[in-house]
């Protein structure tokens, strides 16, 4: 395999910075990885730590050189991590649960497949336009899947940043699994937190990764996002990967794996660093656990619906 990546996080406005993004590779497989604790929940930025951490774990245990199962794997890993917040919380004696977006994507064999809860995003790009992302799993998506809310009230609608599914909430979280995409030599896939996505346009963040390398573009989007929210901006995240590497001789991010002997794994998740604060705590974006129910069963029906999210600008 080759390709370039290309990895940021900025804190903007808050206090601590809740998202957590990273990458392991064998010679044969690459996963990427991206989770945003939530704000409203105590810890919000343990449940993302734990959440890379078990999900990376069993990628270097499964991927030999690559991984059998790749859906089942995503889906496996995604109600580990969340077996592992909720244990997190009774060791420690927690209130209530620490809570976690999450999107995972798995590359191998030049096929893509990605899984996500949450609205933390996955894009996949070519020549400039946006091929696939995912569906935020949102109120507000939820009710534009059924027909009740506009499109063009994503920017504005009340609802807009309330999640219903995610990893540590009291339910099983639903786990979103993409199609298998064919990856072509130029394909970008982008991963990112709300605080990215939520200030810029689709086209935008497609056209900048088009125009630039992504060691120039990711920078420049984040500093971009969090100069339009100003001072009281979210925590902005985002992974993005070129397959087949850049033909920029000045991008430095380029990775062959085909040296690496079988049974390494090269990863940037580190283990949980210490000293973190508890998260900027948000009442408005806290639910009981009635409405959260019911969500999650509007959501399942409209994933039945929509088995792969194209892009809506």
């Amino acid at each position: 395999m080759q390709f370039s990546v290309y990895q940021e996080s900025l804190i903007g406005g808050r206090k601590v910075n809740q998202d957590r993004m990273g990458y392991s590779f064998t010679r044969d497989a690459l996963l990427l990885l991206l989770t945003d604790g939530m704000g409203g929940h105590l810890r919000g930025e343990m449940a993302a730590t734990i959440a890379m951490q078990t999900i990376a774990t069993l990628f270097q245990q499964q991927a030999t050189p690559y991984v059998k199962k790749p859906e089942r794997f995503l889906e496996d890993c995604f109600l580990a991590a969340h077996r592992e917040i909720h244990r997190y919380k009774v060791i420690n004696n927690l209130p209530e649960t620490p809570r976690t977006t999450v999107v995972a994507c798995l590359i191998q064999h030049n096929n893509a497949i990605w899984s996500h809860c949450g609205d933390s995003r996955l894009y996949w790009m070519r020549n400039g336009q946006i091929l696939s992302r995912t569906r935020d799993h949102s109120r507000l998506e939820t009710l534009i899947a059924q027909g009740k809310v506009d499109p063009s009230e994503r920017a504005t609608h009340p609802d807009r940043n309330k999640l219903f599914n995610c990893l540590g909430a009291p339910n099983l979280p639903i786990v979103e699994i993409s199609r298998r995409a064919s990856l072509m030599p130029g394909d970008i896939l982008l991963l990112c937190s709300d605080g990215l996505w939520s200030m810029l346009p689709d086209h935008v963040l497609a056209q900048r990764l088009q125009d630039n390398t992504v060691m120039r573009a990711v920078p420049d989007l984040l500093k971009t996002a969090v100069g339009i929210a100003g001072k009281n901006s979210d925590n902005a995240t985002a992974l993005a990967v070129m397959w087949q590497g850049s033909k920029d001789l000045e991008d430095i991010t380029s990775i062959s794996t085909n040296t690496l002997p079988v049974g390494m794994v090269s990863t940037t998740i580190q283990a949980a660093p210490e000293g973190l604060q508890a998260g900027n705590l948000q009442a408005g974006d806290a639910f009981n656990d009635d409405e959260i129910e019911k969500a999650i069963e509007e959501i399942r029906g409209a994933i039945q619906k929509s088995s792969q999210i194209t892009s809506r600008n």
